[in-house]
Parts: C-alpha cells; structure tokens; sequence
C-alpha cells in the first residue's frame, strides 16, 4: 500500500521537519508502513509559536460568523471523505472500519456544533448601582492555545478541541499522537482547503520532545491536553508555575454496575461494547463490572459466550468486531497484567495469546475477562490497562455496588443496569463521577453535552458542547458611563 509522505502545518506551508525520523505502521500489519518522514524541531515549533503570534490579532478581529463559515466548509470537506479517510483511520489506529468512519464523521458534526454556538450569546448587560452606566461582560480569545491531542480518537479529539479553539478566535499550535500523524494532516488539511487563514492553524508531529516544546514555550497562553493523569499532572505543574491555565482530560478505570432488576441482555451487550469495541483504548471504557450476585453467574455465562463470539482481526476487514492495540508497547503491557490475572484471579474468558506467525504478525489481544479476589483485586481493579480486558467483583446489595464504583481513584464514566427508577435515581446520586450511562454502555459522549470527570480522570474546565467556551474564552466586565 501507498506509504504517505509526513508534513508539518506551519504557517499556511506544508514542510518537512527538521527532527527525528518517525515511522507510523499499521498495528494490524506492522509491515504495512502507513507513513513517515521527519518529526518537527525545536526550531519548527518556534516557527509554529511565531506564526499562531502573528495571526491572532487578525483572527480574533475576523467576525465569528466568518470564522464559523470555515469550520462549515471544513465540515463539508470531512464528510465528503468520510468513507477515504475512515479507511486510513482504520489502517493508522486500528479501530475497526464501521467505527473509523463514524469517528471521521462525527468530527464533521462536532465543527458545525461549534460553528452554530458563535451564534449564542456570548456575553451580557447587567445594571449598575450608578447613575448613568451599564455594566457589560464580554468575552474574549485566550491568545495561542497549545493543544496536545491522543492516539485514541484521532480525528473526532482534535475536533472537539480545536473547533472551539478557533472559533472563538484562538490560533493554534498542535501535536497529535506520534502514531496517528495521517489523521491529524487530513484534519488540518480539510482546515486549510475550507480557507483557514495562514498561521492561525500549524500541525507540528512528532515524540514526546514536540509536545514538551509545547508546554514550555514562552509564547503559549493555555494548553489542552488528553492524555494519562501522570503526564497532565505533570504539564499542569510545570504551567501552574507560570499562571497558564490548563484543560485536561485523563485517565479513566471504569466501572458497569449490574443491579439485581438489570435486564441481562441488555446489560451483556452493553457491557461487552463498552469494554472491547476500539480493543478497550477509550478512556470511557468499561474495564470493571461490579454485579449483584443473585444475576451473577447468570451474567457472567452470556458476557462469556457474548466475548467468546467477537471476531478478532484486521481494522480494514469486513465484520471485524475487535482490532488490535496500538503498538508493540501496549500488546506488551496488556498481555503481561492478563499472564498476571491467570495466576490471581478466576478466569472468566482468556484465551491464549496470538502467536507471531497469527493474524499477519499484528498488535492483537483477544478479549479477556477475570473474576477477581476480592481480599486482593490487584492492577485489573486499580490501574487503567488501555486493552480489552475486564475485571469483576460480585456484591450483596446496590449500597454495595456503589462502593465498589467509587473505589477508585479515577472518576469519569460509569455505566448502571438496572429497570427500576428508584435504584437509577439513587445511584444516579451516589456515584461520583463525571458521566452516568443508565442502561447503556459507558463508552460514549455527545457532543453538545460537557464531558469530563473528576478526581485523577480531569483537571480544569470540561470538554464539548457549550462548556468549551468556558476554557477558550475569558470574560472581560466593562463599566460603562455615557
């Protein structure tokens, strides 16, 4: 297949870098290189920083409904290649086809959300206790946003949080994920061929060293990240030192809470979606199920036979319900903490793993599930794995239940089965986390609803609808005597 050439976005140019050579390969065939080319320097994120500089006076001034019409016509443009570009996601991140194309079209619906939202009021008129004057509050861009998006979501990420960016008159210096550069060009480029001006966008790939350049430099007025709670913890101390603020979404661990009412097919299907669909790398991804005991062995004979009948494969391949991970590191690290659970835990469905000669050599792991120990759960209750694996306790009561949830450090997403309303409502109000999912799976945002957590899964304000004004903007109040 074609091997495709990486570009770097500075200022309105396609170019080379001048870094570390990167090769991206297609996890489900890692021979098949999907692209490389030279990573950015220091020296192109400087060019990056100087030309988002000089392009925000202009595009702050730029009315936002001329700012808005780009994103509509960049909307247009992904969605004209929602079926390529869906394909390419699939051969780069390993989501399986009918998902890789959903993404790249949703990331079309996410700019014309935003693009629709400049259309609100952003401000407001108070009265003032003196004679003669109106207290207004406007709001205003934060100036060069830094923005350091994941592998995970390659294109629907980086549309959640650069299209509010730049519509509420922000520029941008970005860096997507090191494996996941293709995506992250067609982004810009549907950005650029929708008429972005020069400068307001620039797309700098490459390692860990880009997104430190990022975080460092001296012209960066916010940064938004997606990624583990220990690196933004760690992007966030270095910016707290210079008053820079910081958005974070992090890390995740889970949990489906099965109550005694819950319907089983309904509960077992969510489950398994939640859990396995993208190989279990979704930050919202079911990785714990806490269920009752008088449906547990009940439950845990279908989600078995449900697990058991998921096709493992190649991304691109037709019916394929579960592609592989995204590297050699994480098939690595996933296979070990499931090696570990067959020595403390009860196994549920695990099969062996995928030989080198198996499935053209690819980064596969075959969807797992673990009865825990409950004096001692181990990493499958507490670490977040980022793979297609589950880890299950039974309880004695919904009371329970809820404790086990919310014995984590993490707080993001939880999906509760359950058919009685009272049950709904009081978990609905015990659990703490930052999305509820009743009778659905727990892998799921809309996109014009906030979405964030709390605890070690988010710092700063929330993502999505009409609270990622709330980051790229700040609010100016004006007294005013006539």
């Amino acid at each position: 297949m074609t091997v495709i050439a990486l570009h770097h976005f500075i200022d309105g140019t396609w170019v080379e870098g001048g870094g570390e050579p990167l090769v991206d390969v297609n996890p489900s065939s890692p021979r098949d290189v999907v692209a490389e080319g030279p990573g950015a320097s220091r020296a192109d994120v400087d060019r990056a920083f100087a030309a988002a500089r000089t392009a925000f006076d202009g595009w702050r001034r730029t009315p936002a409904r001329a700012r808005a019409a780009i994103l509509l016509r960049a909307a247009d443009i992904i969605e004209a290649h929602r079926e390529a570009w869906g394909r390419e996601l699939a051969r780069e991140e390993g989501k399986t086809l009918v998902e890789a194309i959903a993404e790249t079209g949703h990331a079309a619906n996410i700019l014309r959300f935003h693009a629709q939202e400049v259309e609100r009021q952003s401000g407001g008129v108070f009265e003032s206790p003196s004679p003669g004057e109106r207290i207004l509050v406007i709001r205003r861009p934060v100036g060069v946003v830094g923005a350091i998006t994941p592998f995970n979501f390659p294109i629907s990420i980086p549309a959640w949080k650069l299209a509010p960016a730049l519509v509420w008159g922000n520029t941008v210096v970005w860096k997507a994920a090191t494996s996941v550069p293709v995506l992250a060009m067609r982004f810009a480029g549907a950005l650029e061929q929708a008429g972005l001006p020069r400068g307001v966008l620039n797309l700098v790939n490459g390692t860990a060293a880009v997104g430190e350049a990022i975080v460092a430099h001296a012209d960066v007025d916010a940064v938004t990240f997606t990624g583990s709670t220990n690196v933004g913890r760690s992007i966030a101390a270095q910016l707290a030192t210079r008053g820079i603020p910081f958005q974070g979404e992090l890390g995740g661990k889970n949990a489906s809470l099965v109550l005694a009412d819950a319907d089983l097919d309904v509960a077992v299907e969510q489950v398994a979606i939640g859990a396995f669909r993208a190989a279990g790398q979704k930050c919202t991804a079911t990785s714990r199920v806490i269920v009752h005991e008088a449906v547990a062995d009940e439950f845990l004979r279908r989600l078995a036979a449900r697990t058991e009948r998921m096709v493992v494969g190649d991304a691109q391949a037709e019916g394929v319900e579960v592609g592989p991970v995204i590297d050699r590191a994480a098939r690595d690290r996933v296979a070990a903490a499931i090696a570990l659970a067959r020595t403390t835990a009860t196994v549920v469905v695990a099969p062996e793993p995928y030989g080198p000669d198996e499935l053209d050599g690819g980064y596969f792991i075959a969807p797992s599930i673990f009865e825990l120990n409950e004096d001692d759960p181990g990493e499958l209750w507490t670490e977040e794995l980022f793979g297609p694996v589950i880890g299950i306790r039974r309880v004695p009561s919904t009371d329970a239940g809820v404790a086990l949830v919310n014995d984590s450090a993490y707080g993001l997403s939880v999906a509760v089965f359950t058919t009685g309303l009272a049950d709904a409502l009081k978990v609905i109000e015990d659990i703490s986390v930052g999305v509820v999912h009743v009778n659905s799976a727990s892998a799921g945002a809309d996109l014009h609803v906030p979405f964030g957590g709390s605890r070690a899964s988010a710092l700063g304000p929330k993502e999505q609808g009409a609270a990622a004004r709330e980051f790229f903007t700040e609010t100016g109040t004006v007294y005013l005597r006539g």
